[in-house]
């Protein structure tokens, strides 16, 4: 073996030291700053065609490290003119994806961090802080006492819903099983139920926790596109007569196309006659009810096994933080526990503390608790509830301005703060206008099908959209 390669000089280290770290680190705040004061000014929607990000960039890594100007400068010519910008007051499309300055600042901290929260022991500060911002956040949405810490229930972060309505699904199988797919294999014949219009997540729960999409219900809507109680009901019903037991039932407050309300209460004492699992997913929604006059949207929360919303869609931190509570946290250490010895401690045979890795699929994980701790101290529960009111005024103003147009009509109800509405010539006219929209680079809207008709959405959610966003995207709606 030749040794003579490891003989070259090398320098003592190729590390960014402190000093280089606090300049860089300066002028990234000044950037990110600057980014902040002028985004609106960028096309919200990004341009770039297939590839053409990729085509500018070295196409092999470089072997020697390169300056760091030259790494800002391809993020300044490169990648911004790929970057669709959420964080823009123009931004209507798809759902709130929201961030703020603080929390910015600590999503900064806890990389500076670098900690490794998978157990108490690895970081005590990770673990209770996270516990008691998941207290925090229940006691500001007005939860039932059962999802506290303080009770038999509690919560946890989970990077996005996905996750978490993997995780609840996973619980609802292993009580329809007594856990007997921990140990030989899942059992044949379980089935689950949720909304016509809810979120493609919950059929991805589905087949990877391998109850299969044969065996998902997609339960019929009303005309306000919520669950019809009646027909879950039924289709349980018939399941059992199938010989199918029925494990899990999916309630969404605030469906993705429509902002749809399941009625959780009805569809609760349908599924306790059943036994089934009821898993409540407000991910977009769920953070009005921080504003009272918003909670009745969480009636019959009690009734539930477990429930998520996500503060990084409008609780303005930024993605990834998906808050994910159960009644009893007992079954989620049975499910999900398993104890190397390497990760073995003292603090943890003791029972008195709690080691989040039992609470989640990956045994890593982030100090997410962190970015939450900073929003909510700045904001104040004041601070947050206005913002969400201020989202719902303007997008109730924009609602009835779509009510008194002659040629524009709502497509659904708008309670909250997305108006879906189409134009009254048909589907070519109201895709003209979202076309129209997109194509002025000052906003970007994003479409759904509803009775199979096209629909433009519009949902006014972003951290920093004000009243002259509106009018602006007004005339562009109205041409």
């Amino acid at each position: 073996m030749r040794l003579d390669r490891y003989l070259v000089p090398m320098p003592d280290s190729y590390h960014m030291t402190p000093d280089e770290f606090r300049q860089r680190g300066a002028e990234m705040v000044e950037w990110i700053a600057r980014y902040m004061e002028r985004v609106e000014s960028y096309p919200v929607m990004s341009t770039v065609k297939p590839g053409e990000v990729r085509s500018q960039l070295a196409p092999h890594p470089p072997l020697h490290g390169e300056a760091w100007d030259d790494v800002m400068s391809d993020v300044d010519d490169v990648i911004m003119a790929g970057i669709t910008h959420w964080q823009s007051p123009g931004f209507y499309a798809f759902f709130n994806g929201n961030s703020s300055g603080p929390s910015i600042l600590g999503e900064m901290l806890a990389a500076g961090l670098g900690t490794q929260g998978m157990s108490w022991v690895t970081s005590p500060a990770a673990t209770e802080l996270e516990t008691l911002m998941m207290d925090w956040m229940a006691e500001m949405l007005d939860l039932p006492p059962k999802f506290s810490s303080h009770s038999t229930g509690g919560g946890v972060i989970q990077d996005t819903a996905s996750t978490s309505t993997l995780v609840a699904t996973l619980l609802a199988r292993e009580k329809a099983t007594d856990y007997a797919s921990n140990r030989s294999g899942l059992e044949p014949g379980l089935a689950a139920y949720t909304s016509a219009q809810a979120h493609s997540s919950v059929e991805k729960a589905i087949r990877l926790a391998g109850i299969g999409s044969d065996n998902l219900r997609l339960v019929a809507v009303d005309d306000t596109f919520a669950m019809r109680p009646a027909d879950l009901a039924q289709a349980m019903e018939a399941d059992v007569s199938a010989g199918l037991t029925p494990a899990l039932v999916v309630a969404t407050v605030g469906t993705t196309s429509t902002l749809g309300m399941d009625p959780i209460r009805q569809i609760g004492e349908v599924a306790a006659t059943h036994n089934a699992w009821l898993h409540v997913d407000a991910a977009w929604a769920g953070t009005a009810a921080i504003c009272p006059e918003f909670r009745h949207l969480h009636d019959g929360l009690e009734l539930a096994n477990s429930y998520l919303f996500n503060p990084h869609k409008w609780m303005f931190t930024n993605v990834d933080a998906s808050a994910f509570y159960v009644a009893d946290r007992a079954g989620l250490k049975r499910m999900m526990s398993v104890s190397a010895e390497y990760l073995r401690s003292a603090e943890s045979e003791s029972g008195e503390v709690i080691d989040y890795r039992d609470w989640q699929i990956s045994l890593g994980r982030r100090f997410r608790a962190l970015k939450l701790w900073f929003v909510i101290r700045h904001y104040g529960i004041e601070g947050i509830q206005h913002h969400v009111r201020r989202h719902v005024a303007l997008a109730q103003d924009l609602a009835e301005r779509v009510r008194r147009h002659p040629d524009l009509e709502l497509a659904a109800p708008a309670d909250l703060n997305l108006v879906c509405f189409r134009h009254v010539d048909g589907d070519a006219a109201s895709e003209a206008i979202l076309e129209r929209v997109n194509s002025s680079g000052t906003a970007y809207l994003t479409h759904t099908k509803l009775d199979d008709r096209y629909v433009v959405r519009v949902n006014v959610g972003q951290t920093h959209t004000e009243q002259r966003h509106i009018d602006q995207l007004w005339e562009l709606i109205t041409g």
